[in-house]
């Protein structure tokens, strides 16, 4: 086992992993940028070292510099959580040259499933079933036009690198996929210095359903089951449940074989997630997700299996201690992502000073976050606040207890989405689990979250007006101290 990790990330993930290496009694190494100097995580690390000058945003990009606080400060592996290089096959391949072990897949593995069109043409292969579309990328507009026709409109375009939806475009006829080629690759080049793009066609109520993956080093992968994440904006995960609500036995049995034969073609060490998209009965490939994901705690919860320091022992050269008929499920399970953006300006980030901070707890609620009272949530980065996640033993008792925690959550200084997640919890489609990646723009969600500032500004209201009664008490009882104490003296 591994004596020092250095964790190459920031924010909630990186607690998320150090607390993993606490509990195995390994020590953790921080890498910080300078806007990230009073950040919690790089207090909570053991040694921690400031790898960035402005601009913060390129901080954690630096490959040179983690890895030379790697070699100074003697960390034996790397865990690199998720996004900025996680995904970064040039990162791992340059951890495996030093012979510093990186906490995820091989950088081969990564290559291989990192691209989205060299992904399609293995699971074709491999007999996975693929989205309809074209498996090369996108060089002459025209003849995509003829490819679109042939396919059906409406088709997405998307970057054949990178994730997170970034880019993404869907067109409805040959004007807006003109547009849509055009937009997605100057993205594409911009965001992940790869303008490679193709494109699929677009399906019909889709749920975005996904497959925790855990494979050794030994021949053993299994999954953990499924997690529903078809609550989206702009491509973007907001609220994930495990599991989803429109799974059977057989078709969790067939998706999750299907899973794990993707996960063997790529030769896929470590955990990793296989994601497909489900419509009208039938289910397809959708991509490779290399690393950990950021809902992964709805699957932790519902298994009972901690992943994070699986992914730790699988590095280590540890053989899985579970096979498949081992992975049971538990209850429900529902993360909200909260973040300091908001939902009123098209989810516009909010950065700023938390003036108040109170987490929710209670039955069933777990709260990852990397942020305290007065933190400044800087502008560079994602805007994530925390990841809230609510379990019950029915998917009902999950949003109830929800609910309940959004309710709880105070959190003031900067605008948040809070708002809505309240709106889609109480949503009468959302508790029938009438889901697809339409949701929001179906059910016009943004006009129930108006509906739920209004009323949040009555609570928030009263609340600050406790707070100012408080905070005159606070300040009353230390006048009288500072008194008693200058008099005694």
């Amino acid at each position: 086992m591994f004596n020092t990790i250095l964790v190459a990330n920031r924010g909630e993930i990186a607690i998320r992993a150090m607390r993993a290496c606490h509990e195995m009694g390994i020590a953790t190494v921080a890498v910080y940028s300078e806007a990230d100097k009073h950040a919690l995580f790089a207090k909570y690390a053991d040694v921690a070292h400031c790898i960035g000058p402005p601009p913060a945003s390129q901080s954690y990009l630096m490959i040179d510099r983690i890895l030379d606080v790697a070699e100074k400060t003697g960390a034996e592996a790397i865990h690199p959580g998720y996004g900025f290089i996680s995904e970064n096959s040039v990162f791992a391949r340059e951890c495996e040259k030093m012979g510093i072990v990186f906490i995820g897949p091989s950088s081969k593995s990564m290559e291989d499933s990192g691209s989205k069109i060299a992904a399609r043409k293995a699971m074709e292969k491999a007999g996975v079933p693929i989205i309809p579309g074209i498996s090369a990328g996108i060089d002459d507009p025209e003849s995509t036009l003829d490819d679109a026709e042939k396919i059906g409109y409406p088709v997405i375009v998307k970057a054949s690198a990178g994730g997170g939806g970034i880019g993404m475009k869907i067109a409805n006829n040959a004007s807006e996929l003109r547009g849509a080629i055009e937009s997605t690759q100057a993205v594409a080049e911009s965001v992940f210095g790869d303008a490679t793009i193709f494109m699929e066609k677009y399906l019909h109520q889709p749920r975005h359903i996904e497959f925790q993956i855990l494979a050794d080093s030994r021949g053993n992968t299994i999954h953990l089951n499924e997690r529903e994440c078809s609550i989206q904006r702009r491509h973007q995960k907001l609220i994930e449940e495990s599991p989803s609500p429109v799974m059977t036995p057989e078709l969790r049995e067939e998706m999750g074989r299907t899973a794990v034969g993707a996960a063997e073609a790529f030769d896929y060490t470590n955990a990793g997630t296989v994601e497909f998209i489900y419509s009208d009965g039938d289910f397809y490939f959708l991509e490779m997700n290399a690393r950990l994901q950021v809902e992964h705690p709805i699957t932790e919860r519902v298994t009972g299996i901690d992943i994070v320091r699986r992914q730790i022992r699988i590095a280590a050269g540890e053989e899985l201690d579970r096979r498949q008929e081992d992975i049971g499920i538990h209850g429900w399970a529902i993360e909200c992502r909260i973040n300091a953006e908001d939902p009123m300006n098209d989810f516009a980030p909010s950065p700023g000073r938390l003036t108040r901070y109170r987490s929710p707890g209670g039955p069933g609620i777990r709260v990852d976050s990397g942020v305290y009272m007065g933190y400044t949530i800087p502008p560079y980065y994602d805007s994530m606040v925390s990841k809230l996640i609510a379990w019950g033993e029915h998917r009902l008792e999950a949003i109830e207890r929800m609910r309940r925690a959004l309710y709880e959550y105070v959190i003031i200084g900067v605008t948040t989405n809070i708002p809505f997640h309240k709106a889609v919890l109480g949503n009468p489609h959302f508790i029938r689990a009438e889901l697809s990646t339409h949701f929001i723009d179906d059910f016009d969600i943004p006009a129930e979250v108006a509906v739920v500032v209004e009323q949040d500004k009555v609570k928030g209201a009263t609340l600050a007006s406790a707070i100012s009664s408080d905070d005159r008490k606070v300040a009353a009882i230390t006048a009288a101290v500072q008194t008693y104490m200058s008099s005694s003296t």
